[in-house]
């Protein structure tokens, strides 16, 4: 008798090592929340990350992510993470999954950091590796506004890439410059090597009607106890020194505006520094430092800001710089990433002097001038970063050859 199997959809697994739950601004944690949101249907999508409290490590679990049912598999803890060790948390994550070892190979797998290729070697399955940095220029940056890990010693991460980048089917890079860089040390790999554009959620980052906009910039005024006709600028991002907060406050106060409030989203190591630096430029009670917020928190603070402002040292394709657009909320920002490519001048301002003076003097303009950045022109800019189209062409690309494969349905089935 003929038995005819059913056809199998197929299964991304993403890996990388954050707390999918946890409270943050991170932009490769947002990237990876648009690519479950988006990712077509069919496929059954996992995720392999950092557990929280009451998670036990090595046990899948169903879960929801950006509005849809997953499998979670942590491999290591949040206060595992959280320890101060001497072992990297990339690390620990990458001997978490080669304790796995080829049980957690699918069809379709996503990687966000190339360490854990360590642990993957001969897995089946299409293997995509995503570059979210200017990678020449945090290799080569000086340790004082560097914290990647490798900056210590650059021929070692050169030799780490030379010898794992060729497990991977596709190397996505989101920025030009890393792009660029990887074309030239792996000319043998040109035909795996590509550029896309970080994405944006325009479904849920969108402006306000001006009415509505300006009733919640008085709502929040109110909430912070502030005048009802309060401007604010909003810096979101973690505070640490490739973020450069510091610079932002420097700016801020060169600023000197009467009746402008900072709103400085994010936590981070430099934390102290920013209070106290807060402090010596007598900021107290024009700057709020909520810490980090939910992301549906900082998506109204971009929605009601009158400027956004970025002082980063550097970035590949910031997707904060994206979502505030979306937003139709104009930038202000250091020159940094793809950010110069995309921003026209009616929506913002790339400051090639990044002394706090010369960034005062932008976010001046842009308060002073508000009919010439529109909300209009701002959104306008988010149109091709919509993650729908992106990420939907991306698996069109990829689905078209795809076919089921048995050494790996094992496991698609956790």
């Amino acid at each position: 008798m003929h038995v005819t199997h059913k056809r199998r959809d197929p299964v991304l697994t993403i890996f990388y090592h954050f707390d999918p739950w946890a409270s943050g601004v991170g932009g490769i944690d947002t990237m990876i929340r648009h690519w479950v949101r988006h990712t077509p249907p069919r496929l059954a999508v996992r995720m392999v990350g950092v557990g929280g409290e009451g998670d036990r490590p090595g046990r899948w679990r169903d879960a929801e992510f950006g509005g849809r049912a997953i499998r979670f598999l942590p491999v290591v803890t949040q206060t595992d993470l959280n320890l101060r060790r001497r072992i990297p948390h990339t690390l620990r994550y990458t001997w978490a999954l080669a304790r796995h070892g080829a049980t957690l190979a699918s069809d379709f797998m996503h990687f966000h950091r190339i360490e854990p290729a360590v642990a993957m070697r001969g897995w089946p399955g299409h293997k995509t590796l995503f570059f979210h940095l200017d990678l020449p220029r945090q290799l080569s940056a000086p340790r004082a506004v560097n914290e990647y890990g490798w900056r210590r010693c650059p021929a070692a991460y050169h030799a780490m890439e030379r010898s794992l980048i060729g497990r991977f089917d596709e190397v996505v890079d989101c920025n030009r410059a890393s792009l660029a860089f990887h074309q030239q040390r792996h000319p043998h790999l040109m035909d795996r090597l590509r550029f896309m554009r970080n994405c944006v959620d325009t479904d849920i980052w969108q402006a306000l009607p001006p009415a509505a906009r300006d009733a919640r910039r008085r709502e929040l005024a109110e909430r912070l106890r502030l005048p009802s006709g309060t401007r604010f600028v909003l810096f979101a991002g973690r505070l640490q020194r490739t973020k450069n907060p510091l610079l932002a406050l420097r700016a801020f106060a060169a600023l000197g505006r009467a009746g402008v409030h900072l709103l400085c989203v994010g936590d981070g190591n430099l934390r102290d520094a920013v209070i106290a630096d807060l402090r010596r430029l007598g900021l107290q009670g024009r700057v709020w430092l909520p810490g980090a917020l939910p992301q549906d928190q900082v998506r109204e603070l971009q929605r009601v800001s009158d400027v956004s402002l970025m002082t980063s040292s550097q970035e590949g394709f910031p997707l904060a710089a994206l979502e505030s657009l979306a937003c139709g909320t104009p930038l202000v920002t250091t020159r940094v990433g793809e950010v110069p490519a995309f921003l026209p001048d009616d929506a913002g301002i790339v400051c090639d002097d990044a002394r706090p003076e010369a960034i005062a003097a932008a976010l001046r303009r842009v308060l002073d001038d508000r009919h010439a950045y529109p909300a209009r022109a701002c959104v306008r800019v988010a149109v091709p970063y919509a993650a729908g189209q992106v990420i939907g062409d991306a698996w069109q690309r990829w689905l078209a050859p795809w076919s089921p494969r048995r050494d790996i349905l094992a496991g698609t089935t956790a």
